[in-house]
């Protein structure tokens, strides 16, 4: 094979471990958020870099399904969580 072929496979296959290496660091933190908010509750599992982005991810994410509408959503990421437990 010619020299630019070896090249681009090279640079795919440093490219794929880059992402697999950062993905891997990603759940350093892992947390359990549950929340109650207009009546429902709901828990989500999230992973971060840090307890506290874990912990605001999930929280993001459960009002994502139980607000509606920004005002709701702003409320609902104000409101403490019910319980957080740290899985990891």
């Amino acid at each position: 094979m010619k020299k630019p072929v070896w090249i681009g496979i090279a640079f795919v296959v440093i490219f794929l471990a880059a992402i697999a290496y950062s993905t891997m660091n990603l759940s350093q933190n892992k947390v359990e958020v549950c929340m109650t908010f207009n009546g429902r509750s709901l828990c989500r599992i999230a992973s971060a870099t840090t307890r506290d982005f874990a912990e605001r991810t999930a929280i993001t994410n459960i009002c994502g399904e139980v607000a509606s509408g920004v005002t709701e959503s702003m409320a609902c990421n104000q409101t403490q969580p019910t319980s957080v437990k740290v899985l990891k």
